[in-house]
């Protein structure tokens, strides 16, 4: 294949910070606003012009519960902004005790706010390039803008990337999909629809059969409820879904994973956590991406026809969104300090240096045997410890959100919002401690963090 040669040239050094944050996710987000409130000169990289990444960009909403006995396990930033919206009423509360149903377009408004209040310097719409990388030590990072190519100097950063961009980069070694075979999870594209009727599409599910629903004083016009749908077991939903199969409405592909939820602070609209891309598995190929994009939007048109043809409820309804970021369940990980495994996750391990608690189950979304959800033991959490966070080979350097150091099973069960909150929380206050010690992440000690991440949640002895 040819190639061309990229010419040296100077680059401007366009801002000189404590703590460079790449990529504004949840895992981002919370790492930008911790490393801020923590007394750190902090800048924050997004190349959209919003945060919360796919929360808000891939509208992923709930955000899946990660509770022992309806209380969170992870508290801090994630809470924080739970409770911001829940006054607002762009929050609920499920029977479950999850808070975590939102509004996606105000989670936006909520996250910048917070970052602004807190000091830190957002850069949208500014891409990442490279790596700045010597003698083993990242001293920061080349980003593309309208305005051309420079330089952001750091003592420490953050890849807060979801893909490990940053630490790809810069050379930190990883992996990529299942063991066997290399594939990652599925990517999705979600949308929304508007103008449901949904107290009649409610009745409708509730004759179905095993259908509830919690109601609010919140959004007394939105009561929270979600039904789904998939082949390998049957559901309320099966025979009609088997009918539009037959009918020539649906392929099996499109009806392969079907999954729906109310949204507060939206009346009348309906989340749809579909379709989802089977057969496209390699989340780091660009062609294999403009895929999900092509033939997702083609799949939305078929699964909206479908719901106002077959479903009560929905026959006026309309689009409303088609999200603008595809979705990613996963993609590189990287080497770190530990491997979390599906061996912690099923023991129940706890951990000296841990950041976060988490007993959501391993969700591996893959139409095979090794598919499905898989439970640890009831009543009981798993840790995951700051060495996840911490990567092999290069200094100066943290990693947060989906892309820690996980084995492919135990990444299925830790990747949810709730616990990318808890990583990048830890990683913020991490990189500030240790910009401010003049230490490397890799050598600040365990108790140290635990000690201001405990602070900050103003709980002792929660994380």
């Amino acid at each position: 294949m040819p190639h061309w040669t990229e010419p040296a040239r100077e680059l401007p050094v366009l801002a000189r910070c404590d703590v460079l944050v790449v990529g504004g996710g949840s895992a981002g987000a919370a790492a930008a606003i911790a490393a801020a409130r923590s007394g750190a000169r902090t800048l924050l990289v997004e190349q959209q012009g919003f945060l919360g990444g796919t929360s808000t960009g891939a509208l992923v909403a709930p955000m899946m519960a990660n509770h022992l006995q309806k209380q969170p396990l992870n508290q801090g930033i994630y809470l924080e902004v739970l409770e911001q919206l829940l006054a607002t009423g762009d929050a609920d509360i499920y029977k479950d005790g999850n808070a975590g149903w939102f509004n996606p377009e105000m989670l936006k408004i909520t996250l910048e706010s917070l970052a602004v209040e807190a000091g830190v310097d957002i850069w949208f719409h500014t891409w990442l390039a490279d790596a700045l990388v010597r003698d083993g030590v990242l001293r920061g990072a080349i980003v593309e803008t309208k305005a051309g190519r420079g330089v952001i100097e750091a003592s420490c950063c953050i890849d807060a990337s979801g893909d490990a961009d940053l630490a790809f980069r810069a050379g930190v070694p990883m992996v990529v999909g299942r063991a066997d075979d290399g594939q990652n999870q599925p990517m999705a594209l979600r949308f929304n629809l508007g103008h449901v009727d949904l107290q009649r599409a409610m009745q409708y599910f509730a004759e179905l059969g095993e259908f509830e629903w919690t109601d609010s004083s919140r959004n007394p016009d939105i009561p929270l409820w979600t039904t789904a749908c998939t082949w390998d077991k049957s559901w309320p939903l099966s025979p009609v879904f088997a009918q539009a199969v037959a009918n020539g409405d649906l392929s099996e592909d499109d009806a392969a994973y079907f999954q729906i939820f109310t949204l507060p602070g939206r009346p009348g609209e309906v989340a749809f956590n579909c379709p989802r891309l089977d057969g496209i598995t390699d989340a780091l190929d660009p062609h294999e991406r403009n895929k999900v994009q092509l033939q997702g939007k083609q799949r939305i048109l078929k699964l909206w026809r479908f719901c106002r043809r077959y479903l009560p409820g929905f026959e006026h309804s309309y689009i409303a969104q088609i999200a603008p970021m595809i979705g990613v369940r996963e993609s590189r990980r990287i080497v770190g300090e530990y491997v979390l495994t599906s061996d912690d996750f099923f023991a129940a391990r706890k951990f000296e240096d841990a950041i976060a608690r988490n007993n959501y189950p391993i969700d591996i979304h893959a139409r095979d045997k090794k598919g499905g959800l898989h439970f640890m033991a009831q009543g009981d959490y798993h840790e995951i410890p700051f060495r996840c966070l911490v990567p092999l080979q290069v200094e100066n350097l943290l990693v947060a959100g989906r892309c820690l150091s996980a084995d492919f099973a135990a990444q299925g069960a830790v990747r949810i919002i709730p616990n990318c909150y808890a990583m990048g929380q830890a990683a913020g206050v991490a990189a500030a401690l240790a910009t401010q010690q003049a230490l490397s992440p890799r050598a600040l000690p365990p108790a140290l963090l635990r000690q201001h991440l405990n602070w900050m949640n103003g709980e002792e002895p929660c994380l």
